[in-house]
């Protein structure tokens, strides 16, 4: 299987070239948020406020990283479910952002949106956070540090290994994987 070497920002012509089962190596900047942060995100936009980040063109990890141990950057960063921010991906999808990494199925309404506003959801594998933490090259947090571990952190990864779940032309890796093994 071909890997693709992809950076950040996404930009359309890139999120254009992926499909449903690619493995990827992404590097560049990316941001960790989870629902406390998501749901922080929300509020603001509902009072006029601004988002911490420029999210257009942006990716965000469904992540709260550990502490980092002596003489490492981060501690563990492994994909928590993504489906706990389905609420919220559809208006920040509409706001520019172009992918979001995690863990386990979207609802239909995020595949949708997906689609509509162009693009990407990444799949990290789950219980691999140690091993994931070895892509990582720098960490630090940006905004909502009283959350803790959900702090908005952005971290500098470097050929971070993700496969693609959803791509813009509605593909789901895991019906693909479910047609596949009921042959």
């Amino acid at each position: 299987m071909e890997i693709k070497r992809i950076k950040t920002p996404l930009e359309d012509y890139v999120i254009e070239g992926l499909r449903a089962g690619e493995k990827v190596f992404l590097s560049g900047y990316i941001f960790t948020a989870r629902d406390a942060a998501h749901k922080r995100f929300i509020d603001a936009l509902e009072k006029g406020e601004e988002l911490p980040l420029d999210i257009k063109g942006q990716v965000i990890y469904y992540c709260g990283p550990s502490p980092a141990p002596p003489g490492r950057v981060i501690g563990a960063c492994g994909p928590t479910t993504s489906s706990r921010m389905d609420a919220y991906s559809p208006k920040m999808l509409s706001l520019g952002l172009k992918g979001m990494i995690g863990k386990g199925k979207r609802s239909q309404i995020v595949r949708d949106a997906i689609k509509t506003h162009k693009a990407v959801y990444f799949g990290a594998t789950g219980g691999a956070g140690a091993l994931l933490s070895k892509s990582v090259v720098s960490s630090r947090a940006i905004a909502y540090e009283d959350l803790g571990p959900e702090a908005v952190v952005r971290l500098e990864v470097k050929d971070m290994p993700l496969f693609v779940i959803n791509d813009i032309y509605g593909n789901d890796l895991y019906e693909e994987g479910k047609r596949h093994y009921r042959k």
